[in-house]
């Protein structure tokens, strides 16, 4: 009984012990951080015109609250732009509700938004992040509705949104 239970715990061990160290060899750097971009700030340039939620999700890459941005809840025409830069990132025509707590969109427009691979939680996601300055949005999964089957779950703390 002694021999088994330490086995399981060795064998246990090892293997929280290899993912760990998988999530570290392969995650790729803060696409935020160390990207070129057209826009670029240090982080107190960036603490000077973000909120602090803001700078955390733009630019250390958290993830803000289920439900707590009032974007989730727009309903109006318009469009959402990029907290840190003001570019345009997504139309309200492709934004729809996911159940998620996160503002979701089945396309981003044209040339606004950046993909990298994500192995944070250990199994690969995929980070979206604006293009021009590289703030952190959220993720891409492929659960959506037509047309595209995408869902761009978004943080409603990276982006600002404007009536048409």
């Amino acid at each position: 009984m002694l021999h088994s239970r330490r086995f399981f715990l060795k064998n246990a061990l090892l293997g929280a012990s290899f993912l760990v160290l998988q999530g570290a060899l392969f995650r790729s750097p803060a696409f935020a951080q160390d990207g070129v971009f057209e826009i670029t700030r240090t982080d107190d340039e960036w603490k000077k015109i973000l909120t602090p939620q803001q700078f955390r999700v733009l630019r250390k890459e958290q993830t803000e609250t289920s439900g707590s941005s009032p974007l989730n809840l727009e309903k109006r025409e318009g469009t959402y732009f990029c907290a840190g830069c003001d570019l345009p990132l997504f139309s309200s025509k492709t934004k729809y509700e996911s159940g998620t707590g996160w503002p979701s969109f089945w396309e981003p427009l044209s040339n606004a938004v950046s993909t990298k691979k994500d192995y944070k939680l250990i199994l690969p996601r995929t980070e979206v992040h604006c293009r021009r300055c590289g703030g952190h949005l959220g993720h891409v999964f492929n659960d959506g509705p037509p047309p595209t089957g995408k869902r761009y779950c978004m943080n409603g703390t990276a982006m600002n949104f404007r009536t048409q």
